[in-house]
């Protein structure tokens, strides 16, 4: 994250003075205050990285997670800090994102006796997580294709055709090919074309969950497809530095992305599958990340 403020380390100093002022007393919301107003006029790293801990130890997770991987986004960050985030990411059971911060301390120093311990643990417990990480991923897809069709923009017509076939579902809709379809009695080219340009704009297709694991692979390819033509900073830069609404970061967080190229990956349907988000927030996300040269995944 690239802060919008021109940096003044004059005017921070005196704010940094009273914060270690204040933590060596032990009156640590004080500290917290101070540390924040230094930020406002220089986001220094060695500002964000003490923040960053001082919330840590206070057990405010989530902030201690945004300051430290804007910390880690920099160059060369500080090694505590990528081994403080890659504890935290553990505690929430992101075990691949701790895994990757490790790596970094390890490739540069390989002998890391902290990092390679907890290198070691992290990979123990994928092995006896993954499982449980499968049926997890199963759960958040059957939630998006058990949306009612009756949440989309369909004519009468449409609508009462897909009725009439029992066809209730996103899931059910990407479960009947176009020639089933067809089949059917007063099913003309008029409401399939209508039902294909629905989901077409949210990146699906009629048939599509008869292949199969297709969402994962999907995301995989797309995000390789991302790698060719986009930055992997970009790519790996946080979801925290989007400015989003309160609704529209809930949203996201839902979906359990932290990066923008895992963000890029899902489509239009993962995310307005998700209860009480709408089209706002959808425009919102979609606009954030035209503007870092990204855009959610489609399926032709």
């Amino acid at each position: 994250m690239t802060s919008t403020l021109t940096a003044n380390p004059a005017a921070a100093k005196p704010h940094l003075d009273a914060a270690a002022r204040h933590e060596s007393e032990g009156r640590r919301d004080e500290a917290v205050e101070a540390y924040r107003a230094a930020l406002e006029e220089d986001r220094a790293c060695s500002t964000l990285f003490a923040l960053a801990r001082l919330v840590d130890r206070m057990g405010d997770d989530d902030e201690a997670i945004a300051l430290y991987e804007e910390v880690c986004y920099r160059p060369t960050p500080p090694v505590n800090a990528l081994i403080n985030l890659a504890t935290l990411y553990e505690d929430l059971g992101e075990s691949a994102r701790a895994e990757r911060c490790l790596r970094l301390v390890l490739d540069k120093y390989p002998t890391h006796p902290h990092a390679r311990m907890y290198l070691k643990d992290i990979c123990a417990v994928q092995t006896l997580s993954y499982d449980a990480q499968a049926e997890q991923q199963a759960a958040r897809r059957n939630a998006i294709l058990d949306t009612p069709i009756t949440d989309f923009e369909l004519s009468s017509r449409a609508r009462n055709c897909l009725k009439r076939v029992e066809i209730r579902t996103l899931g059910d809709l990407l479960r009947v090919t176009e020639a089933e379809l067809m089949a059917f009695k007063n099913f003309g080219d008029a409401s399939i074309n209508e039902i294909k340009a629905m989901l077409t704009s949210r990146g699906l297709r009629l048939g599509q969950a008869l292949e199969g694991g297709y969402e994962e692979s999907y995301r995989q390819e797309y995000l390789g497809q991302l790698r060719q033509s986009v930055a992997q900073e970009v790519l790996d830069e946080p979801v925290t530095g989007l400015a989003l609404t309160i609704r529209a970061r809930k949203a996201v967080q839902v979906l359990e992305v932290r990066t923008l190229g895992e963000l890029a990956c899902r489509t239009e349907a993962e995310l307005m599958g998700i209860k009480n988000f709408g089209t706002t927030s959808l425009d919102e996300i979609k606009v954030q990340l035209l503007t870092r040269g990204l855009s959610l995944r489609t399926i032709e």
